[in-house]
């Protein structure tokens, strides 16, 4: 199996750890993971910001970049939603304008492939016990596009609740969102903050000195209120916690 790894542009710009650990933990389950050097951005802004249009080459860039592997596993709910549901309605409406169907063609062979890594590990692996060591109390927060796009389900669950020394506390109403949402948070700014201080104040509820997610753009937008709320709570991608060894643990 030829096994890519797409980044995204928040984990490449400010959370390359994420990736790391990603590469770190595939190889240890035996996954010769490569990393196209021309991946660029999926064209997730520009199409939830309304610039449809101008997603599109972006979105036929990936498929270039990525069209030939056989697995697509990326550390982003979000980003992987944009290629699995995003991408075959921006070919749906390609043709509905009258342009044809090229464009639907060219994203077709990306979109069955393209996982999240909760996703690649349970369902492709068929993993949950990664062999991971994290000796921390744990809250997770199943984000909105990997809990209504992708449904992720209990995957992320399963992965955690078998790593060593990680006591898991339950969030409460664990299925509302953080108010980051992209763009939503610069438009909606006090709506957004104070989506996430109720996020926030839940996961101080359980406990917990890790708050976890499987997108480091919810998990940036929490770590910003935790640190205006003052709390020792730290956010944490759920790769680094899987990538975590006793005999190499998560700094």
């Amino acid at each position: 199996m030829r096994v890519a790894l797409f980044l995204t542009c928040v984990n490449d710009t400010l959370y390359p750890d994420t990736g790391r650990a990603v590469v770190k933990l595939l190889t240890r389950l035996g996954v010769d993971i490569d990393f196209p050097m021309g991946q660029t951005c999926c064209g997730q802004a520009h199409y939830n910001t309304g610039y449809r249009h101008e997603a599109e080459p972006l979105a036929r860039k990936f498929s270039d970049v990525f069209g030939e592997y056989d697995a697509i596993v990326t550390p982003s709910g979000s980003c992987g939603a944009m290629v699995r549901e995003l991408y075959p309605r921006m070919g749906e409406r390609a043709r509905a304008e009258g342009r044809g169907d090229g464009l639907a063609a060219t994203l077709a062979p990306v979109v069955p492939k393209t996982y999240e890594l909760t996703e690649f590990l349970v369902d492709v692996l068929g993993v949950t016990d990664v062999g991971a060591y994290y000796p921390h109390t744990v809250t997770y927060h199943p984000t909105c596009h990997g809990l209504r796009s992708l449904g992720l389900g209990d995957r992320p669950y399963q992965l955690l609740k078998a790593v060593k020394g990680l006591d898991l506390k339950e969030l409460p109403n664990a299925q509302e969102c953080c108010g980051f949402g992209g763009t939503f948070a610069v438009k909606n700014s006090d709506v957004s903050a104070a989506m996430g201080e109720d996020k926030v104040r839940n996961a101080r509820s359980t406990g917990a000195d890790v708050l976890c997610a499987a997108d480091n753009s919810c998990l940036m937008h929490l770590g910003g209120t935790m640190s205006r709320l003052h709390t020792a709570m730290r956010p944490v991608h759920i790769a680094e916690i899987l990538a975590s060894t006793e005999e190499e643990p998560l700094s």
